[in-house]
């Protein structure tokens, strides 16, 4: 499972000029799903999350986590983070997982949050999405979980 989150003002993800979710200052995280991926994977990403201290404190160092700054999540199905473009000029998108097995690994992440009081928002998986954000710093990670543990 992979994620690449981003430290936000605020994001909102749309769908046919509606927005379907949207959140205020905290993560958009952007969440692939790859063949093989379990429950320990969503686990995993989700506590890392949770406890990522990437918030600024009062002297500007990233010292906080989303708690500490009542931050939100807003999850979105990403599935070309499982994309390998080691051949060709084309994607391969062999490693992502069937939606049937991605999309209740997306909403256990969801839900695995929303457990731990926070406020959680998605896209809508499968759908074309329009996601905006500001970015604040800007500051973007990658979260990779192997075997049930953020590599």
């Amino acid at each position: 499972m992979r994620a690449i989150l981003q430290r936000v003002e605020n994001s909102s993800v749309w769908v046919d000029g509606e927005v379907v979710g949207e959140i205020g200052r905290g993560m958009l995280v952007l969440l692939g799903v790859e063949k093989g991926d379990s429950l320990s994977e969503a686990s995993a990403i989700a506590a890392k999350l949770a406890g990522l201290r990437i918030f600024s404190d009062a002297d500007g160092k990233t010292n906080l986590d989303a708690q500490a700054i009542d931050g939100e999540f807003l999850v979105v199905s990403q599935f070309t983070l499982a994309a390998s473009l080691a051949r060709g000029r084309r994607p391969s998108f062999n490693s992502a997982a069937p939606p049937d097995l991605a999309r209740p690994l997306v909403a256990a992440v969801m839900q695995d949050l929303a457990a731990r009081g926070f406020v959680v928002a998605g896209g809508r998986f499968g759908a074309n999405m329009k996601v905006e954000l500001v970015n604040d710093g800007p500051v973007t990670f990658i979260l990779e979980a192997r075997d049930g543990r953020v590599a």
